[in-house]
């Protein structure tokens, strides 16, 4: 059994930051304490760590690693790598591949590539249609994360759009349901009449206006209604607006909430004002909308009305995007930025580095009931990331690491850097260096 001594380290961990030593053995956290506290066995290798933050390890709740069926986009392996690069040590996967994740044995198919294939820890959702009621609560729910919805198409043509399909899920639904909300009239409305006023070559300013706020509120209100209805355990992905907010409470604990929502880092970086520059390069499904909504998004964070936040990582190649608006698709990779992207946040004292751990590390545990990880604590999987937070670099195609090619965030310095990531006790990434032949656990939940 392997046995590591991290010290001196700034452990970041259930609303504190303090300097301490932290002991590995084998796969877990054995012990945790104040410096020279711990008891090291004889033999244990040691990393200094000081000046490095120490913190669990980012689980990614949202994920598009394109495998099976997208994988000249990205696949398992590589957008698992990058994303162990940025600090994360778990992910759960979207349905909407090729072959859609839509029955038992393409959600079994997914867990095979998953074990064969992934650096990190993995999940993967199951996606709901129109019909597949009975195979969805097939699902094992201490074996597999959740059930994901399309109450609005996007990438993948998954949308569910009959009412009385939606009410009988939200009715039976067994496990988590994760919805992605836009209205699907509103949108096609919306289309037609920038169509009509810009043709083919509708400027990517005008996402907004076509994904617009109508469009995601409808959505939403409607899905909360029917979680109320009938007590159904609803997570929204990738909130975006202002109005939305209104939607969620504080009032409770988050392991006590019934309803609860994810904000993605896009919408907490980017506002309206960038289309101009960036264009494709940031057109997402929600869309990225004003500087008011963004400033509602991170004061939901900051107040608690939003529980995590992720990525959407959604990757797809340089020359897709660069397509006029209606052929350009929707998404982008950002797996191995968001961490350091949320932490150029925090030197801007925008959040603070307690507020980062809680939503991106902790909270999705929390959440989605994961065993035993997402925290600092003995007996826990080590899990962990260690980050310079003050060794600038800048996002360059020779240091990008998705299969893609490309980053939204592309000549951006970042003062933080991901130093090392550790993944059930194994180091994965160590500056720059990666351990390839590892791979990672599936994730378990009690539930």
């Amino acid at each position: 059994m392997s046995i590591t001594l991290i010290r001196n380290a700034t452990i970041v961990n259930e609303g504190k930051s303090f300097r301490g030593d932290l002991l590995i053995k084998g796969e877990i956290i054995s012990a945790i304490g104040a410096p020279g506290q711990v008891k090291v066995p004889e033999g244990a290798d040691s990393i200094d760590a000081t000046g490095l933050l120490l913190i669990p390890g980012v689980i990614d709740d949202q994920v598009h690693f394109r495998e099976p069926g997208l994988t000249y986009k990205g696949d398992i392996f590589s957008e698992s790598r990058a994303a162990a690069a940025g600090g994360i040590t778990s992910f759960m996967d979207m349905p909407n591949t090729i072959p859609q994740t839509i029955t038992i044995d393409a959600l079994n198919e997914k867990y095979r590539l998953g074990s064969e294939k992934s650096l990190i820890n993995y999940s993967f959702l199951i996606g709901a249609t129109n019909d597949n009621l009975n195979e969805l609560l097939k699902a094992d729910p201490k074996e597999v994360c959740g059930i994901k919805v399309f109450m609005g198409s996007s990438t993948g043509n998954m949308l569910v759009d009959n009412k009385d399909s939606l009410r009988e899920l939200f009715k039976r639904a067994t496990m988590i349901i994760s919805a992605h909300c836009e209205d699907e009239f509103t949108i096609r409305k919306n289309t037609q009449i920038y169509r009509n006023m810009y043709g083919e070559d509708v400027p990517f300013s005008m996402h907004p206006m076509i994904r617009s706020r109508e469009a995601c509120w409808l959505s939403s209100s409607f899905a909360v209604a029917l979680a109320r209805e009938y007590n159904t355990r609803l997570h929204l992905f990738h909130l975006s607006t202002a109005d939305e907010m209104k939607l969620f409470t504080n009032e409770l604990p988050l392991h006590q909430k019934r309803i609860t929502g994810e904000v993605c880092v896009h919408h907490l970086w980017f506002d309206d004002t960038y289309y101009e520059k960036m264009g494709s390069r940031i057109k997402w499904n929600p869309a990225i909308k004003t500087r008011f909504d963004r400033d509602a998004l991170i004061n939901g964070v900051n107040s608690d009305l939003l529980d995590i936040i992720a990525t959407d990582h959604a990757p797809h190649t340089y020359e897709e995007k660069l397509n006029s608006y209606f052929n350009a698709p929707s998404g982008g990779p950002l797996v191995q930025h968001s961490l350091v992207a949320m932490l150029e946040l925090w030197h801007k004292k925008i959040f603070s580095l307690e507020k980062i751990v809680e939503k991106m590390c902790h909270n999705p545990a929390v959440l989605f009931n994961i065993k035993g990880r997402g925290f600092l604590r003995e007996g826990y999987k080590a899990d962990l990331c260690l980050v310079n937070p003050d060794d600038p670099w800048t996002v360059t195609k020779d240091n990008i690491l998705y299969k893609c090619c490309w980053s939204p965030f592309e000549g951006t310095t970042f003062r933080s850097k991901v130093v090392q990531t550790i993944v059930n006790g194994t180091p994965i990434y160590n500056k720059g260096i990666f351990n390839e032949d590892y791979r990672g656990q599936r994730l378990l939940f009690d539930r």
